[in-house]
């Protein structure tokens, strides 16, 4: 293995559901990503709560960490499995909510709309 090539882990910070998986990879579809794209999960400082979530496809870069949920290969950066170590990502098909939602329970308080949280 060369240097620059990381492992991919077996143990996962973190659980999406089959139902997220499944709109993930219609969006990937839907959007054309690349297969060199792979799904970050991160937090950033901001939202009404103090963190926001960062889900979206990226290019892995250095310093990702990296491991397997279903058929989704996942990025994250070391610092935010501190803020993200057992949170489920869902799919939500409801009539008040639709989209993805997280379920974190490190977050001392969340936001109405679910996007943000504290720690």
């Amino acid at each position: 293995m060369s240097a620059d090539v990381k492992p991919t882990t077996s143990t996962s910070p973190i659980k999406i559901t089959d139902s997220a998986l499944e709109q993930l990879s219609s969006l990937r579809q839907e959007l054309g990503v690349g297969d060199d794209h792979f799904l970050r999960v991160g937090v950033r400082g901001g939202g009404c709560s103090g963190f926001e979530y960062q889900l979206g496809f990226d290019l892995p870069e250095d310093d990702d960490q990296t491991f397997m949920v279903g058929d989704e290969k996942v990025l994250m950066k070391a610092g935010h499995a501190l803020y993200l170590i057992g949170m489920e990502i869902d799919w939500a098909t409801g009539l008040d909510n639709r989209g993805f939602t997280f379920n974190n329970p490190n977050a001392t308080e969340t936001c109405g709309c679910g996007s943000s949280f504290s720690a």
